[in-house]
């Protein structure tokens, strides 16, 4: 399966298929609803849409459960002061939470701690429950990439992260979903990934890092609860973020954040102030 994504259109979201500098419809309005249909055949008589220009949605627009994972990269753990977790550390994002990939991020007027994190991201395929290992990796339709922005000061009002993780429209995620098949490691994958604000290189980092890769994190979560198609699973970000730097760095408004995640692609984001 090639590249997957989400564009918004005149008549509403739809689900495209990659080819070349074409993006062909796949018949379903979003890749969650083309995932959880089984990932039919394209009809032959398909739609396509120029890739120049398109405007793409949250590659799932919509999911079920949106579960992050903090701390899963050492150089993270590092330098925030903490120690190796035994478990995943988990918190949740809402769909409202979710942007498309090249959308505009409006940096709360309630903040002046606007971080960047650069993070890899599992998107199930198909339900699962209790999976046992071949089962998780069976169960990863692919990855794509996300920015988990987040308000730092709201963050640590409390023990519980929440509140600074869930600002409307504040994550990033796309702009493709790749197949296991078409990634260096397969469903663990290893991948370079790298974060700049105006150019400047702030995150760089290789997946094969995480300390609980995805086969774990989709048989530790599938333990808890069913996990669906289109399902996402953010996996955490590496050292770097603005908070644990000295001096801080937060993003005032004006800023071009990019990512870039090796085989998926980038996603460019401009700050803006509310």
């Amino acid at each position: 399966m090639p590249k997957l994504a989400t564009i918004r259109t005149a008549g509403g979201t739809r689900a495209v298929r990659l080819d070349g500098d074409r993006l062909v419809d796949l018949g379903f309005a979003d890749v969650g609803a083309f995932l959880a249909a089984g990932s039919p055949d394209v009809p032959k008589d398909s739609a396509t849409y120029a890739v120049e220009g398109a405007d793409f949605a949250p590659v799932v627009p919509n999911p079920s459960k949106v579960v992050c994972v903090g701390l899963n990269y050492g150089s993270h753990i590092e330098e925030m002061g903490r120690d190796l977790p035994e478990y995943p550390v988990l918190f949740a994002k809402f769909a409202d939470t979710l942007a498309g990939a090249n959308d505009d991020i409006a940096k709360p007027a309630e903040t002046d701690q606007l971080d960047w994190e650069c993070e890899l991201t599992i998107v199930i395929g198909r339900t699962v429950r209790r999976a046992d290992e071949a089962e998780a990796a069976g169960a990863i339709a692919g990855f794509t990439a996300a920015n988990d922005y987040s308000v730092r000061d709201w963050q640590f009002r409390t023990r519980e992260w929440l509140q600074g993780k869930i600002w409307e429209a504040t994550t990033p995620v796309g702009p493709y979903v790749v197949t296991p098949d078409d990634l260096p490691g397969g469903v663990r994958p290893s991948l370079d990934t790298e974060l700049t604000v105006d150019g400047v290189v702030k995150q760089t980092a290789n997946t094969a890092d995480l300390l609980f890769d995805p086969v774990h994190l989709v048989q530790y979560l599938s333990t808890i609860t069913t996990l669906r198609p289109g399902d996402l699973i953010l996996t955490g970000t590496n050292g770097g973020v603005g908070h644990a730097r000295s001096p801080q760095e937060f993003l005032v408004g004006g800023e071009t954040v990019q990512i870039t995640v090796q085989g998926i692609g980038t996603i460019t984001n401009h700050i803006v102030k509310r």
